[in-house]
């Protein structure tokens, strides 16, 4: 039920919340000192109109007077504020005359729901999307400012951790792109997942406070507010001759609403993310204040702001099972109370025109409790029928299933359930039983035994079978039966979801399965963060199209082999990995070779992920290294290789990987004999922006998960775009990336998805390779110290008494190595690599997020673009 329902979408009262934000001076011409701003004496007239008559110089200059309150002294934060604040009120302008666009059109939108939106930094993302770079570029100039510093000085949004949450946002930006009417939902997360430092090489956990200086690019909004509730017991009354349903929650809060306007490139078109923020019903509790209890006085204050606290709180607890489920819940109950009330201050109740004006994705099974919270919805607060509810719910929903890890499918104990959110509890269950009647019928020509079992597979509630006393809500399953599309997010991925994960769902219901292979954004993922490369391509092309069109990229393979393009290409690269050096200086106080081979793998910290056998690979190398003679060692390929990513707080054995990194680079990096030609780095709190500064500078990067793990990947896709060659397994969008690239450009190696589950059950009697051997006895025996640390991490892949090697490392092991023997024989024949590395963007275009949305659009949402007038 609305606490405060939001009657129309054109947000016309925008203006109005940042006139009182950041008030302007409309008394007549005034001058306006800016000497403190620019390190000179300059005077500018200053309009009391519309900011887009104000020079971008003035206007700047403005903001900071009137955010700081003084005249000067400003620092280079002070100035990435005010030019925030200056970009905002365009940015404004966009979003308003979008949403009135859209108010009178009513197309059908796209609700994207996600727990995660990793934006990054927002500022020259906007004024280039905005079409405004230059003029803020020479507006800051003029100032005394350059533009890439200022950038620097925004705080990355937390709101986010890996590539769930850089694929909504990319996703976002291509909607926006596309005119495609369409929002995010999620959360306004205060502390994100936690900001990463390293305490003796230890993994160290954080608050990330990002919003303490506030954030210029969003708009609270104080009219749109709900309540969302927990707990509590449900009743059921008579309404005259209908039964009618009660929830009576024992614990409420208020979903607060925060809009992020997104801007699209080369179009008038800016949609939106909206955020919830948690706050209490009851502010402060002044009656158990004033009786001395002050604990209990803040209590509601505390309860609602922990729901919006911490991007996946440890759920390794009983509170934290319940705390994420309360996350989950609290923001799509919020976002479908939002859908409802804008449908039905336009359409009423005619809710069976609800799957014609509104479908929502839930990207990966955080958000699938909506399946639930939407039959609630339309059934308790509305009174719809069951059919019709279920019919009107089915149509609107589709689920985007992201992995193949059983971890990563959630499974929600019934009792966690019922104490929580018990109406969604009996929904369930009356879904689950009808669900499984239905496929009783359907599976009658079975033999009973073999339906039973086929039934008891297929039922949304099951069995732990880890544990016989307990009942499981399988999420995902609710989803496949609740929706009407469910896509994998690479081919391979995809194959699987139907052949193994929901393959029982596959065969009864072929149709309602897709791929959708995912893509990032070309803006930001190499116009944006790689403008030297940009301008080259644009220069060499002819046109700056392929920008919104990047099979238009295409037309570089014409240049591959040209020996003066891959001089100008190099040259590009060279100032990239300069960049990077710094960065690594500045991080680690090391001067690196910048002619090395720049060998990178950025990504969660996971098993699955293998950085373990990165590692591995390295000592390997260092110790070939070390049996050199000083000539031998000047003829081999030297690197600097960096690890970056975050363990999970509950992730023991991730964090014993990051512990081993460390350790290793420690010993490496000071080696007189060989640290010219190996390096080995850890860069701490990996985010979108430092992203953005190694991924433009990588010359190899690793994607080396088991094959059949990795549901595509989007990192593979960033670096493949920067002309950075790939050292990976048959996996996830690896395999898509080799057949557009040219398979013979890709490093592969290891085994296939195919061989995997037998291999697993060989694994015990494997034999190792004698080099595997050895590293092993040389993590065990403390050559890299903390060997009572490591123990538990040799074990896990080596002794089979304790662990079983599960991703299979030592299988790969061999595979491996030859691979990057491989990689040193290309690097050597620098022409060859060059001409690989052309190959690489040439062959990117298929990897937009524009094709993905695209498609999207037309096969599961079928929304249309509805592009604003200028």
């Amino acid at each position: 039920m609305a606490y405060r329902q939001l009657q129309n979408y054109s947000f016309a009262g925008a203006p109005q919340v940042y006139r009182q934000i950041a008030p302007r001076v409309a008394l007549g011409r005034r001058t306006l000192r800016v000497s403190a701003v620019a390190g000179l004496e300059k005077t500018a007239s200053v309009e009391p109109a519309s900011t887009a008559l104000v020079p971008a110089p003035v206007d700047i200059a403005n903001k900071l007077r009137y955010l700081f309150g003084r005249n000067g002294d400003y620092t280079v934060t002070d100035a990435y504020q005010g030019t925030a604040w200056s970009v905002r009120e365009k940015l404004i302008d966009s979003f308003n005359k979008t949403h009135d666009h859209w108010k009178e059109e009513d197309p059908k939108f796209i609700y994207y729901l996600s727990a995660e939106f990793l934006m990054g930094r927002s500022l020259i993302n906007t004024v280039y999307n905005l079409g405004l770079d230059g003029e803020y570029a020479e507006a800051l100039n003029q100032l005394g400012y350059e533009m890439e510093k200022v950038a620097d000085a925004e705080r990355d949004a937390a709101l986010g951790n890996g590539g769930l949450g850089r694929l909504a946002a990319c996703f976002l930006d291509s909607m926006a792109t596309l005119d495609l009417p369409g929002w995010g939902y999620g959360i306004r997360y205060k502390y994100g997942m936690f900001k990463q430092a390293l305490k003796n090489g230890y993994q160290v956990e954080l608050p990330d406070i990002w919003l303490t200086k506030g954030n210029p690019w969003e708009l609270r909004r104080d009219d749109v507010k709900f309540e969302v509730g927990f707990g509590g017991r449900v009743e059921r009354r008579k309404q005259g001759n209908k039964e009618v349903t009660m929830w009576t929650p024992s614990e409420k809060v208020i979903a607060q609403a925060y809009d992020n306007p997104i801007p699209g490139f080369n179009t008038p078109t800016t949609s939106n993310l909206r955020l919830w923020d948690a706050v209490p019903l009851t502010e402060f509790d002044l009656s158990a204040f004033n009786a001395g209890d002050y604990d209990r006085a803040m209590l509601e204050r505390e309860r609602a702001e922990g729901i919006s606290a911490v991007l996946y709180p440890n759920d390794s607890t009983p509170e934290g099972k319940e705390l994420r489920l309360k996350q989950q819940y609290f923001f799509v109950s919020a976002s479908l109370q939002d859908v409802l009330s804008r449908f039905k201050a336009v359409h009423g109740n005619n809710f069976d025109l609800l799957p014609e004006k509104a479908c929502f994705q839930l990207n990966d099974t955080h958000p699938t409790i909506a399946v639930a919270e939407l039959m609630r919805l339309l059934l308790d607060v509305e009174g719809l029928d069951w059919d019709q509810v279920w019919t009107i719910s089915t149509k609107c929903l589709n689920y985007t299933n992201h992995t193949v890890m059983p971890e990563a499918l959630e499974k929600w104990p019934v009792k966690v359930m019922a104490k929580m959110l018990p109406r969604h509890m009996e929904i369930i269950e009356v879904i689950n039983e009808g669900w499984t009647k239905w496929l009783a019928g359907h599976l009658k020509d079975l033999a009973p035994e073999e339906r039973a079992k086929r039934i008891a597979a297929m039922s949304i509630i099951h069995e732990n079978p880890w544990n016989k006393d307990e009942m499981l809500v399988n999420m995902a399953y609710l989803a496949v039966v609740g929706s009407s599309a469910v896509n994998g997010v690479a081919a391979i991925h995809s194959n699987i979801v139907k052949d193994e994960i929901f393959n029982d769902f596959y065969q009864i219901f072929p149709s309602k399965f897709q791929n959708k292979t995912n893509g990032v954004t070309p803006r930001r993922w190499l116009a944006w963060c790689n403008p030297e490369l940009a301008s080259l391509i644009t220069d060499t092309l002819g046109t700056s199209e392929w920008i919104n069109d990047t099979e238009k990229l295409a037309g570089l393979r014409a240049y591959a082999s040209d020996k003066a393009f891959q001089v100008k290409w190099a040259a590009v690269k060279k100032a990239k990995k300069a960049k990077l050096a710094e960065l690594i200086k500045k991080v680690h106080g090391d001067e690196v070779n910048q002619d090395a081979l720049f060998d990178i793998q950025i990504k969660r910290i996971h098993e699955y992920k293998r950085q373990y056998l990165n590692v591995l690979s390295i000592i390997w190398r260092y110790k070939q290294l070390k049996k050199m003679s000083p000539e031998e060692r000047k003829k081999a390929v030297a690197r600097v290789c960096v690890i970056g990513g975050k363990a999970a707080s509950a992730y023991d054995m991730a964090k014993r990987i990051i512990r081993l990194v460390t350790a290793v680079g420690d010993v490496i990096n000071k080696d007189p004999d060989t640290k010219e030609y190996l390096r080995l780095y850890f860069l701490p709190d990996y985010n979108v922006s430092l992203a953005e500064t190694i991924i433009p500078a990588a010359e190899l990067s690793q994607h080396i998960s088991t094959a059949g793990t990795e549901a595509s990947g989007t990192s593979n896709m960033k670096f493949q775009m920067n002309g950075c060659l790939i050292i990976g397994t048959w996996d996830g969008a690896n395999i898509e990336i080799a057949e557009e690239t040219g398979i013979d450009n890709v490093f592969v190696f290891g085994v296939r998805a195919e061989e995997i589950n037998q291999l697993r059950k060989e694994r015990k009697n494997f034999k190792t390779d004698p080099r595997w051997d050895e590293l092993m006895r040389d993590i065990e025996g403390g050559m890299f110290g903390d060997k009572d640390y490591f123990k538990p991490l040799v074990d896990s892949v080596n002794n089979m008494k304790v662990g079983n090697d599960w991703f299979l490392l030592a299988n790969d092991f061999a595979s491996y190595l030859k691979a990057q023997e491989d990689v040193d024989a290309c690097y050597k024949d620098q022409s060859e690599w060059l001409r690989r590395s052309i190959m690489y963007t040439a062959g990117s275009g298929k990897f937009s997020s524009d094709r993905t949305i695209r498609e999207y659009a037309e096969d599961i949402w079928h929304v249309k673009p509805c592009r604003p007038t200028v």
